[in-house]
């Protein structure tokens, strides 16, 4: 990449991240139903047009974070030490992001992240655009089992399973949070839900998922 691409590219991430926080203040101030298109590409001082091309649509300049996220499960997966299992590794590393107090989670008591969890759990457009975040997480985890030879329905339904635990354990944390606990304080019971639940699921897929070798 040439100095010229390289400031280029810099330059669109910059935009992006822009109008991505432009619009988030502007929804966390007055609702998301109350700010338009228009009114964030005019706050960011660029066009319609221009907003389009980097955010498909409205929700995505609230979502858009959570593409970061897209790869995770199937990477944790993926890159997991010979001898563990696939629910084992998303496990592990679910618990290590709870340690982190990672967002993710939910287990997270900054301000600005349960103003932002709250405001995509209220809004009836953004949980609906958020299925398919959820569904390419899938997609992307159920590739990597199928590569590791389980069979794509196999794949499919384990991935659903693994990616849903995730997203469920993460709203049940918000939920501790946002009924005003802290984070250290809801700690205990995320640690004990998460073994609960990855629990259920080790029992049947395991059987099934094949164990990482060397």
């Amino acid at each position: 990449m040439d100095n010229t691409t390289g400031l280029r590219e810099n330059k669109k991430l910059r935009t992006r991240h822009r109008l991505a926080a432009t619009a988030l203040e502007l929804f966390l101030e007055r609702g998301f139903d109350a700010v338009s298109v228009a009114d964030v590409a005019a706050a960011a001082e660029v066009s319609k047009p221009t907003l389009f091309r980097y955010f498909p649509s409205k929700e995505d300049l609230v979502l858009d974070r959570f593409a970061d996220h897209q790869d995770e499960a199937a990477r944790v997966v993926r890159d997991r030490p010979a001898g563990q299992g696939p629910v084992a590794a998303v496990h592990a590393h679910f618990l290590e992001a709870l340690d982190r107090r990672d967002p993710i989670t939910g287990l997270c008591d900054h301000p600005s992240v349960l103003s932002f969890q709250r405001l995509v759990y209220s809004t009836a457009s953004l949980e609906s655009r958020l299925a398919l975040y959820t569904a390419r997480e899938v997609e992307l985890l159920a590739a990597v089992l199928e590569a590791e030879s389980a069979t794509p329905l196999t794949a499919r339904l384990a991935a659903l399973h693994l990616v849903a635990v995730r997203h469920e354990l993460g709203r049940e944390n918000w939920r501790r949070i946002d009924s005003g606990q802290g984070a250290d304080q809801a700690f205990p019971a995320a640690v004990a839900d998460a073994d609960a639940a990855f629990g259920m699921l080790s029992g049947g897929l395991d059987q099934v998922l094949p164990i990482a070798t060397a």
